[in-house]
């Protein structure tokens, strides 16, 4: 279900995007006109400056590149002196981050209206800020503790299986997307319904990860990581 939300950054929330407020230096107006009345020309137009609505994802990578190192070095151990945070731990909480980047998106969907102005893009942006953090510690997570917890004789078919999850969340919501369409080209889920629906769903796999998690004993069967007992 991870899956199946963060991958319509690509496709749903681009085109969620192409209706926002795409102005995202408009906050900067008033600056600019004072530095265009004191003969700074050369800035005119810099708060009408306009994102292209599929331009917004290109925040992903880079937000990555600046987490992972953020995370390991500083947010992980910072956590850790206040409470364990175990893998299974990591990945609940980038869960629920996912539930609330999509919550966002769903709430700028029910702010669009005809005749009222767009949400500004930053809305999005700051669902991108909470998605690429799941991100971080779901995807990298998960890899690692599909490695540590597989047999050695089947860690290629363990990891193999949570690549393939990537996979089958596409698949979901390909499914989704095909028997919401009405026959004369509506949808079942119009609007924010489309994007509450996708949060709900979130939401109801992240408790009961947690009640799975609960009760999971962790244990490394790499020789050379040792044996970590834990649970979520």
């Amino acid at each position: 279900m991870f899956w199946a939300l963060y991958e319509q950054t690509g496709a749903a929330w681009v085109l969620q995007a192409d209706k926002m407020d795409r102005q995202w230096l408009s906050w900067l107006q008033p600056v600019e006109q004072s530095l265009v009345a004191s003969g700074a020309t050369f800035v005119g137009g810099l708060s009408a400056s306009e994102i292209k609505a599929a331009q917004v994802q290109a925040i992903n990578p880079l937000l990555i590149m600046i987490m992972i190192p953020l995370f390991t070095y500083g947010i992980y151990p910072a956590v850790n002196r206040v409470v364990r945070l175990t893998p299974l731990r990591k990945v609940a909480t980038g869960m629920f981050l996912m539930v609330a980047a999509f919550a966002i998106t769903a709430l700028c969907r029910d702010a669009h209206r005809p005749a009222g102005p767009s949400a500004t893009i930053w809305w999005q942006l700051l669902a991108f800020l909470l998605l690429t953090t799941a991100e971080v510690m779901v995807s990298i997570t998960c890899l690692e503790f599909s490695y540590t917890q597989a047999p050695n004789k089947m860690k290629s078919l363990v990891m193999g299986l949570y690549l393939l999850s990537n996979a089958i969340g596409n698949f979901f919501t390909a499914c989704v997307n095909f028997f919401i369409t009405n026959a004369d080209g509506t949808n079942k889920l119009p609007g924010a319904d489309y994007y509450w629906f996708f949060t709900g769903l979130m939401l109801a796999t992240t408790l009961l990860f947690c009640v799975y998690a609960a009760f999971y004993r962790e244990k490394s069967l790499h020789p050379g990581l040792g044996t970590v007992a834990g649970s979520c």
